[in-house]
């Protein structure tokens, strides 16, 4: 066997090694949460080792069906808390890429007084901590009386999401070859369908990965939640649900079931957005 053989068996082996590792290390909390979410606590408590549910326990969804139930029925209501969460998470995708797509293609093409302000104001946003910015806007929606509302913590969303929103289709757009626009633009469209039929096509998979962001922003933030809509019960999202279920009183086992539930939707988009993302980037571009 020649060294060059050697090397190459040998980092193959190593690679291959190394990827099962860390894929270990990865997937491990996942599947122990997961496990432990079909689990009754009593069976659990009496054989702590046995953290494999066996196949009644997964077909019975006991835990998920604890969780899922409503208060008056001895539950805990996430049924609730998951239509909140998607309809602010839902609400927050649509208003953010609305006006994101529009001002940061502006900010890519057009010029106008002020636009390397904005640009640089983009970044600065982010400079500050998230608790400097929440307080101001608690006792602002306060005075104007949408501080307990689901609109109002989706106008909070949207303030924090339309800066990163902008930054990054911006660099997105200005990607995209100036020639394409400038051709669509000979051919009678105007500046509006530029965008519809040409800039949209070709920023679809940077428009679906921003969509995705903003939307795990959305379905998994705290703070805001606690801040905003705290006081009353049918208002809170996934987030403060599954924050109700880390105490000394409720079974871990029910805390892993919130946990599931609030981790799977995010899980299911990033796969079907990763196979969206895979297909042509260059979908409508002119022929050459």
């Amino acid at each position: 066997m020649t060294r060059a053989e050697f090397e190459e068996r040998f980092f193959g082996t190593l690679k291959w090694m190394s990827i099962v590792f860390f894929a270990v290390i990865a997937l491990f909390p996942l599947l122990y949460m997961l496990a432990l979410s079909f689990k009754p606590i009593q069976d659990l408590l009496l054989d702590p080792g046995k953290w494999w549910p066996t196949l009644e326990q997964i077909t019975g969804f006991e835990t998920y069906r604890a969780v899922l139930r409503p208060v008056d029925q001895g539950g805990f209501g996430f049924v609730t808390f998951i239509r909140n969460s998607s309809i602010v998470a839902v609400s927050t995708v649509i208003l953010t890429l609305a006006v994101g797509i529009l001002a940061a293609y502006s900010v890519a093409r057009v010029n106008f007084f002020g636009r390397q302000t904005v640009s640089i104001g983009m970044i600065l946003v982010y400079l500050f901590p998230v608790v400097i910015v929440a307080i101001p806007l608690f006792v602002m929606f306060s005075r104007m009386g949408i501080r307990d509302s689901l609109y109002g913590l989706v106008i909070v969303y949207l303030a924090s999401t339309l800066p990163v929103t902008m930054y990054m289709l911006r660099g997105y757009f200005q990607s995209i070859p100036v020639s394409l626009e400038e051709a669509a633009m000979v051919d009678g469209l105007s500046r509006f369908g530029v965008i519809r039929k040409i800039t949209f096509p070709l920023a679809a998979p940077a428009i679906a990965a921003v969509a995705l962001y903003v939307f795990m922003i959305a379905w998994n933030e705290f703070l805001y939640a606690l801040l905003f809509v705290l006081e009353k019960r049918e208002l809170w999202t996934l987030s403060l649900g599954v924050n109700q279920l880390n105490t000394q009183e409720v079974p871990k086992t029910m805390l892993m079931a919130g946990s599931v539930i609030i981790s799977l939707p995010i899980i299911v988009l990033f796969f079907a957005a990763e196979r969206f993302l895979t297909e042509g980037l260059t979908a409508g571009g002119v022929k050459g």
